[in-house]
């Protein structure tokens, strides 16, 4: 009876993927802004150190937006599967804004967070710069 119960607790508190802290950022550009939450992990943390940065970004495969950072994100357990408004990190410098679901070849990206936005205004072709800051 028990173990019914918290599953769906866990399902809905949406614990079910990465952890994510409370730490929000803003991610704008001339299509538009979205926030997003980080995960709770050390790469996310340094992003978070990190800001605020701005990035060129091109599209990738039509499913995503990526843009290399100044500096390298700590290692971290990889996925290979993300869903729509996964923020990802390919290599130690690769970030990834995914607005569709899919799935990336091995060896995987890291968790970053998840916009809560609508991340929509980057489903379009073409290089876009965002500049990522702390939410207020």
């Amino acid at each position: 009876m028990l173990k019914p119960l918290l599953g769906a607790a866990t399902l809905a508190l949406g614990l079910s993927g990465p952890a994510m802290t409370q730490d929000q950022i803003t991610i704008a550009s001339d299509w538009g802004t979205v926030t997003a939450t980080l995960a709770d992990n050390p790469a996310a943390a340094a992003l978070w150190k990190m800001l605020p940065v701005t990035l060129p970004m091109r599209d990738h495969l039509r499913q995503e937006k990526t843009g290399t950072l100044p500096t390298s994100l700590p290692d971290y357990p990889r996925q290979r599967d993300f869903a729509t408004g996964t923020l990802g990190l390919w290599s130690g410098r690769d970030f990834v804004i995914y607005y569709t679901d899919g799935a990336v070849p091995g060896p995987g990206i890291i968790p970053l967070g998840q916009v809560t936005g609508d991340v929509s205004i980057f489903d379009r072709p073409g290089d876009v710069t965002v500049e990522l800051t702390q939410a207020e």
